[in-house]
Order: structure tokens, then sequence, then C-alpha cells
């Protein structure tokens, strides 16, 4: 529930914040034209929001997901010991690279959006990537260091894509959204200890 609840909150402040802007940008003199510049401006910032509100809502709700990812492991992997601790600091370091990165890719590919077929191509490939990406690593940075993490994310990189898609897709579902960070937190422990089976031991050649 507080994760629904805070997803729900973060999509209308986002929302809020794309209109404010687009509302306060003055393009023509002409009054109904403007008029009518604003109408269409609210029309984008939803569109806007809806774009950005998978990435932006993982980035806050990452520092509440660290429970969900516990009761996973205890669940279903009970001999794992305990998670390795992150500072702060780092928690926060993350938040900030991975929002940086939403932000600028979803801007750079901005303009094929409005294209159809191709910007659902565009959609699902740029946030497949970064979903796949960031909940992999809210998953493995509680038992992998960042060196190990990062070797193992090459090494999985395209099951990490189709399931960055899969999580994409599924954000995009009115009402399924606001379940999809607890869900696909979850989804991401499984796929994680499956994928470090193969991986070899600390100082292994």
């Amino acid at each position: 529930m507080r994760s629904i609840l805070s997803a729900l909150f973060l999509f209308l402040v986002l929302l809020a914040a794309c209109a404010w802007l687009i509302s306060h940008t003055a393009i023509f003199e002409t009054s109904w034209m403007e008029w009518a510049a604003d109408i269409l401006g609210g029309l984008a910032a939803v569109a806007l929001a809806w774009v950005m509100f998978p990435a932006v809502v993982l980035t806050i709700s990452s520092f509440m997901l660290d429970g969900v990812v516990h009761a996973v492991e205890r669940r279903w992997y009970p001999g794992l010991g305990p998670a390795r601790d992150q500072t702060t600091l780092e928690a926060l370091w993350n938040a900030a690279k991975f929002f940086l990165l939403v932000l600028v890719l979803n801007l750079l590919v901005l303009p094929l959006y409005l294209i159809p077929v191709a910007g659902q191509l565009a959609y699902y490939s740029v946030n497949g990537y970064l979903l796949g990406r960031e909940y992999y690593e809210l998953v493995a940075a509680r038992r992998l260091d960042p060196d190990r993490m990062r070797y193992l994310r090459s090494e999985g990189s395209l099951g990490l894509f189709v399931a960055g898609v899969i999580i994409a897709f599924l954000s995009t579902l009115p009402i399924v959204n606001l379940l999809i960070p607890v869900v696909a937190a979850a989804f991401m422990v499984h796929i994680f200890e499956d994928m470090r089976r193969g991986l070899p031991p600390p100082g292994a050649a």
C-alpha cells in the first residue's frame, strides 16, 4: 500500500511539474494561440509524465524497496545470510546517477516518441535498458561488490534488457503500473539469483 500511494503521489507531482513548466512558457503573443498552446501543452504534460513515470518512481521508491527484496530472499533463498551494508551516500549517489541517465536518454529520444511504431520501439528500448539495469543494481548491490556487480551485469545484459522491457510494458498499463515497483523488485530477485549461479567465487582467475 505504501508503494502504491507513493507511486500515485509521485505521478501527480510529476504531472503538476510538467504542466506548470509548459503553462509558464509563453510561445505566442496572440491570446487565443497561447490558449490553444496551453491546451496542447496540458496534453503534452500528461504524455511526458506518463513516459517518465516508470523510471522516476523507481528512482524515489528504490529507498523503500529493500524490504520487498529482503522478504523475497527470506521466503525463497533462506540460506543467503545477511546482505551487504550500503551506506546512505552510496544509495544517494546511485539514485542520482540513475535519475540523470533517465533524464538525458529520454530527452534525447523524445522526438521519436511522437512517431507511431518508432516511438513505441524507442520507448521500450530506452526504458527496458534503464529499468532492467536499475532493478538489477537494486538487488545486486545487496550481495556483490561494485566490480562483481558490473561483471555479472555485462554477462547477463541481454536477459536484463528483456526483463526491463517486460517491466516497461507493464508500467504503461493503468492501475497495474502502481504495483510495478513491488512486483518488479521481487521479479528481479529471482533473475539475479539465477544469474549469479555461474559467477566465479571472489579471487578466482
